[in-house]
This record gives structure tokens, sequence and C-alpha cells, in this order.
């Protein structure tokens, strides 16, 4: 079977506050074949989201320039848990596109990553509960009346749901937490709009799996007129050896993207792309329609 990308670029965001490097920067991997089809690996760690996003953008259009087809993934939620968009109010066939919009609309991200996330938790919080849920974690400075450091109760029938169903399968943290070890509110919040932007610049050259493909295993024929395909990735799913020298958090980058184009190398990344077994079809549909769904869980 024919390979389905030239191209792996891996994204390893952040949701810092303060422009620096370090463990809570941005990593962009970029695994690509050379003019011998021989698989080479470069990285970047800009200071910044913003510059994050223009490196981004510069090097998915340099291998759409070359007629790559590239994996863009991306190590954050690229949805929410099922009920979101109705607790909001939101219209529109689809519920992950109706939050993406609501996000752009919300989300402040200055050029030296100033941001407002904790706001806008609070915001949706307000919105949906009038208190302090479902969004938790935040410093005391970011504490504000519905947005509180601790999960204030447990969810309950009515609620938005705490876990997407690709969470609960990895037993990872619920996406409203925003703060402390682990949370990933904050990258979703300040990275789907990035994703956003990035789409709707290319909106026939950019597709989102499984929000725009549906699950189905994949074959070339499937991309044809498809230059980028995004996913969500979980970068723990690879654990590589760091090679001399090389920053942990770049090993990570790198061992996902190797993971990735090794197995679609050997003919089987395809199949990574079709509904889940787990799922049934009520939840299938949640996930394909609003939460989301990490690529190999």
């Amino acid at each position: 079977m024919a390979r389905l990308f030239n191209a792996y670029v891996i994204v390893d965001w952040s949701a810092a506050s303060k422009a620096g490097a370090g463990a809570d920067s941005i990593i962009i991997g970029v695994l690509r074949r050379d003019v011998r089809f021989r698989l080479t690996f470069e990285s970047f760690a800009p200071a910044t989201r913003a510059e994050g996003e223009k490196r981004l953008v510069a090097i998915l259009d340099e291998r759409r320039k070359h007629g790559d087809k590239t994996l863009l993934g991306l190590n954050f939620p690229l949805g929410f848990p099922r009920g979101l968009a109705a607790g909001l109010k939101l219209t529109g066939d689809a519920p992950w596109s109706a939050v993406w919009n609501q996000l752009d609309k919300m989300v402040k991200d200055k050029a030296d990553n100033t941001n407002n996330r904790f706001g806008v938790g609070a915001e949706i919080n307000r919105r949906l509960s009038g208190g302090p849920f479902p969004f938790w974690g935040a410093a005391p400075r970011d504490t504000l009346t519905t947005l509180q450091p601790k999960r204030q109760r447990d969810h309950g029938q009515g609620d938005v749901a705490e876990f997407r169903h690709t969470d609960a399968a990895l037993k990872a943290a619920p996406v409203w937490k925003l703060y402390y070890a682990g949370a990933v509110g904050g990258h979703a919040i300040l990275g789907i709009p990035m994703v956003r932007r990035l789409k709707n610049a290319r909106p026939d050259a950019v597709q989102v799996w499984p929000f725009e493909t549906g699950f189905k295993a994949l074959s070339p024929a499937d991309l044809e007129e498809t230059a980028v395909l995004a996913v969500e990735i979980k970068l723990s799913q690879a654990t590589p050896t760091a090679l001399p020298g090389e920053p942990k958090e770049v090993a990570a980058v790198r061992g996902q993207a190797e993971r990735l184009a090794k197995l679609d190398e050997a003919g089987k990344l395809g199949e990574a792309f079709a509904a889940p077994k787990s799922l049934t079809p009520e939840a299938l549909a949640e996930a394909e329609r609003e939460e989301g769904w990490a690529l190999g869980v």
C-alpha cells in the first residue's frame, strides 16, 4: 500500500503566559523525506505562540509547495466534552465548529504570550452554571468568582460530561482542568483558535480528523484533495531514547513523528483513522461531531 503522507509535523503546544524556552515552551518537529527519500528530522522551539504559529504556517506552506501531503499532529484536545455547544446555546449543525468559532471570539492571545485563558474558562463557567463549574484550576492571582483553584463539585445528570470518550479511554486529565500538572485545558483554549486560523486560510487544503473525514480507514484516494490532515495526538504514545544532547521534549516529538512514519511505511497508518472498536454508536457520533479523538487511542 502506498504511503499516505510525505511529511509528519508534530506540535507540542504551550499555554505559557510568558515568552521563553524550556519545559513549557512550544516544540515543532518536522520529519520529511529528502531528495534521496531518506527521512530527516529537524525541530524548532519558538519563544511565543505567535512565533510558533508563523513558523508552523511556513512549514506547512513549504511542504504544500513541494507537493507533499502532511500529517499534522497536535498535542492538545481539538474538542471539548459532549454538551458544551448545547450548554452555551451555540447554533450550527457541527458542535465542534460552533465551539471553535466561540473560542475564537473569546480568546485574547498577545504577541508576548500574555493571554486570557483563565478569563475564558471563568466566562464559560458563568454561562454554563453561573458558578465555578465545569472549568477549574488557577493560581491565586487568576482566581475569580467563577473560576476556583480546585474542582468544586462532581459532574451530575444534566451537566456537560467530565471526560471526553478519548480521555476516559486514556485515563487522562479532563479538559476542564486549567492549571497544575497534566492540565491541558489552557492548551485547548489557546490552540484551537490557531488551528481554526490555519484551516480557514486554506479551506480546501486542510482537513481535521475525525470532524471532517469521519471515522474510517484512510487510503491515498481519500486524501487526494487534502494537503494537510490535522489530528490530535498524545506524545506519551512514544517513549524514545533521547539522542546525545537532545532535550527530552524534542525527543518526545521526534519519537511520535518516527512512530507515525513507520506505521505509514508499513501500510498500517490508514487503519488508525477507523472507528475505535470500544465505542458505542452513540459515543462514536459524539466523538465525531463534538469531542474529537486522539489518533491511535
